[in-house]
């Protein structure tokens, strides 16, 4: 079952979708840690456009966020950050609010395979 942008959320979902969704997440934050990588060093309070780490196909939006608040979201490896609204509730909760963005925190498959495929670990 492929999720697209007008996928509803609230759907059930057996582990081999969980398995794929983290999937797609754990590609954006690659994408997002190498972003993070090619920053200027001394820079922390500097916005820098970091990737939805969302699993909807063919999400592209930019969220701004410091070196230092990617860094607290990066500081769990089960945490991603993406744009409010963008949340799978059946396989994350939403563990801080921000103005333009959210902080999710994966359970169950989708968690454990945030933190195998965590780059830091």
């Amino acid at each position: 079952m492929p999720l697209s942008k007008g996928t509803p959320w609230s759907v059930s979902m057996d582990e081999e979708v969980q398995r794929r969704l983290a999937a797609n997440e754990v590609i954006f934050r690659e994408v997002n840690e190498g972003i993070e990588r090619g920053q200027w060093p001394g820079e922390p309070d500097s916005q820098v456009g970091f990737r939805c780490e969302c699993a909807r196909l063919g999400c592209n939006m930019l969220l701004n966020l410091t070196l230092a608040e990617y860094e607290h979201v990066r500081s769990d490896p089960r945490r991603f950050v993406m744009i409010r609204g963008h949340q799978v509730p059946s396989v994350e909760r939403v563990v801080e609010e921000m103005a333009d963005y959210v902080i999710v925190e994966k359970r169950d498959e989708a968690g454990e395979r945030a933190e195998d495929s965590d780059p830091r670990s």
